[in-house]
């Protein structure tokens, strides 16, 4: 496989760019390797600069829920474009984005849009702390929430795939009001929320782990949660930034049945373009400026391109089929690479919800982040370079989730499948 053309662009990029990408795990440290260059994508297909072919299952970390450049997302950007790209000002589009999500996701009532999934996390966890004038913020190892600072603290993803459990730079001030607790651990919840309610704001949590690979939580872990936050005054937050639109049509808060007090969404909503939100109950939301006196702003909030995109989108996620096409497609895609371990005596366990699937190279059943890091990351990165060579395009780190979207067929499965026959067996 040629790849000359992606190493003469890394090396370039490196002169210019820290580390010659613009988000850490791209630079491909974890599984030994140097980054490809994407030129051009199409449904489940993305093609690297010197032409080479992949299946894809990083979607871009998650929004390409349809695959690749869709044609109804496509077509009605090129029209939107014709408007301009950024006014500064509010549109009719955010306003129907807005309601779309209202009647979407079940816990929000109201909603504000943003430019990222950090910057929807950081503004909720702003908003919690002067909605119940309280400080301390819940959150759990290995769950990542944005790179803003009071946040990166054990915080899985990327941190964790190059070795960084927290950052210089951000100081002790910044995350002194931040506990970390094992995630699915609800004993330790309850324990502290119990002692110290009355300095807690928030607890926030991915509710399916989604960047430690892919932990599910426990049965009663959820409604555990909110159960003991609601009877101490403690605000419940969901990051769906991943899971919101990806394992239903209304998030996992939605698929679990359990109801936060804030939620925060990224990706998705913004099909493929830079998007991000945080809603919840009308009476916290309106502490937000300009009701209230919780400070949040953006320029390129509410940006008429990405409403564009992100309405074409729910309009097809919308039909319930999309969802049960997304889980059989999943569960073929899992269950596939399950017994291609098996068949080769590869020990691994498999954690699956709906279309997010990952595959730890461990013995050890995989429910927190201690758990996860078990992986054997060297067999990863192994597993991971023969994939690649097949024509398979997987997340370059062991703690990241592998996703399906709606362009892949089982023709596309199938292959992958094989590829992972023939990938364990060189292991």
């Amino acid at each position: 496989m040629d790849i000359s053309r992606s190493q003469e662009l890394f090396a370039q990029a490196q002169k210019v760019i820290p580390g010659g990408v613009n988000s850490p795990v791209r630079a491909f440290k974890s599984v030994g390797l140097n980054p490809l260059f994407i030129q051009r994508a199409k449904g489940s297909r993305v093609y690297d600069v010197d032409g080479n072919e992949y299946i894809d299952y990083v979607a871009s970390w998650g929004p390409m829920i349809l695959g690749h450049a869709n044609d109804d997302i496509n077509a009605a950007v090129r029209a939107a474009l014709e408007n301009g790209t950024s006014f500064g000002a509010p549109t009719e589009l955010e306003v129907e984005m807005a309601e779309a999500v209202v009647a979407a996701v079940p816990s929000i009532e109201k909603v504000r849009m943003v430019s990222s999934g950090t910057e929807a996390t950081m503004s909720a966890i702003r908003l919690a702390r002067g909605f119940t004038g309280r400080d301390k913020l819940v959150k759990f190892e290995g769950c990542y929430h944005g790179h803003s600072d009071s946040l990166l603290v054990q915080a899985g993803s990327g941190v964790t795939t190059l070795g960084l459990p927290d950052s210089p730079g951000v100081t002790r001030g910044a995350t002194q009001d931040t506990i970390n607790l094992p995630y699915n651990d609800l004993e330790a919840v309850e324990n502290l929320i119990r002692e110290e309610h009355e300095n807690i704001a928030a607890v926030i949590i991915e509710p399916v782990a989604g960047n430690a690979g892919v932990i599910p939580p426990r049965e009663g872990f959820l409604e555990g949660l909110r159960k003991v936050t609601q009877e101490h005054g403690v605000l419940l937050i969901f990051d769906e930034v991943i899971t919101g639109f990806r394992v239903a049509y209304g998030g996992a808060q939605q698929y679990y049945n359990v109801m936060p007090d804030l939620t925060c969404l990224g990706k998705i909503i913004g099909g493929g373009f830079p998007v991000g939100a945080f809603g919840g109950r009308s009476d916290i939301m309106d502490t937000i400026a300009p009701v209230g006196a919780v400070y949040q702003a953006g320029t390129l909030s509410g940006n008429p391109i990405a409403m564009t995109a992100g309405l074409a989108l729910l309009k097809i996620l919308k039909d319930p089929a999309v969802y049960g096409q997304l889980d059989r497609m999943g569960a073929r895609f899992s269950d596939g690479l399950k017994a291609a371990a098996e068949d080769a005596g590869i020990a691994a366990q498999f954690t699956r919800v709906g279309s997010l699937s990952c595959m730890f190279f461990t013995d050890q059943p995989v429910v927190d982040f201690k758990s996860a890091k078990t992986s054997d990351t060297a067999r990863f990165g192994a597993y991971f370079k023969a994939m690649l060579e097949q024509g398979i395009n997987l997340a370059p780190s062991q703690f990241e989730a592998a996703f399906v979207s709606t362009a892949h067929t089982e023709s596309d499965i199938d292959r992958t499948i094989e590829a992972a026959r023939t990938a364990m067996k060189s292991l």
